[in-house]
């Protein structure tokens, strides 16, 4: 028994570390995948683990927030600073991302904190806090319904923004493709003989 305890502690101090190393980034694109994020933050620390926060209030498995894990404390502190004293695109969408230390409660793995006793209990109408959770209840399903809202808007605005990168790089691949074949078919270099332009470097 004094073992299980003991593994515990430790099991919850080295959980501990991973959260002092571990980033909370929020207003995420759709789009943006755990590849996106390490490419990202390549400039000022290396991703260990990316673990994107799945919102249950919504009938779509998009992502908008991810919990970020980093090798070191320092890294996420860099990290935090760089994208709140800047404005940090990821994945082209038109607004900042926003980033924090992240929490214990954040973990959907977290350990129980050794020496928490925590009591549950069902409360039927009548009791201490019945109106409290009716009331939370009730919130709750106001935020959802806006939530769904909100929600679909920034689905349009992703398609939309999707739709706008493809064109712009459809257009420049093809001026770059016209650039090619201009080069390789001498025109350059006819109009440079004839304008006596060199074309050394």
């Amino acid at each position: 028994m004094e073992t299980s305890k003991e593994q515990a502690s430790v099991d919850y101090a080295d959980f501990k570390e991973k959260v002092k190393r571990t980033i909370y980034i929020d207003q995420l694109s759709p789009q943006v995948t755990a590849q996106v994020i390490k490419a990202a933050l390549a400039q000022c620390a290396n991703v260990v683990n990316v673990e994107f926060i799945v919102n249950y209030t919504i009938p779509y498995d998009i992502p908008s927030a991810a919990l970020v894990e980093l090798d070191n404390d320092m890294q996420a502190k860099a990290s935090v600073e760089l994208m709140t004293d800047f404005p940090f695109i990821i994945g082209g969408m038109p607004r900042p991302v926003k980033a924090t230390h992240a929490k214990a409660e954040m973990f959907q793995d977290r350990p129980p904190c050794p020496g928490l006793k925590k009591d549950f209990r069902w409360i039927k109408q009548g009791d201490d806090g019945y109106e409290t959770m009716k009331n939370l209840k009730t919130l709750a399903k106001w935020q959802e319904s806006e939530n769904m809202v909100l929600i679909k808007n920034l689905l349009d605005e992703e398609k939309e923004l999707a739709k706008q990168q493809q064109e712009a790089l459809d257009g420049n691949c093809m001026k770059y493709g016209m650039l090619e074949t201009v080069m390789q078919n001498g025109v350059i270099k006819t109009l440079a003989h004839r304008y006596g332009v060199s074309l050394d470097g």
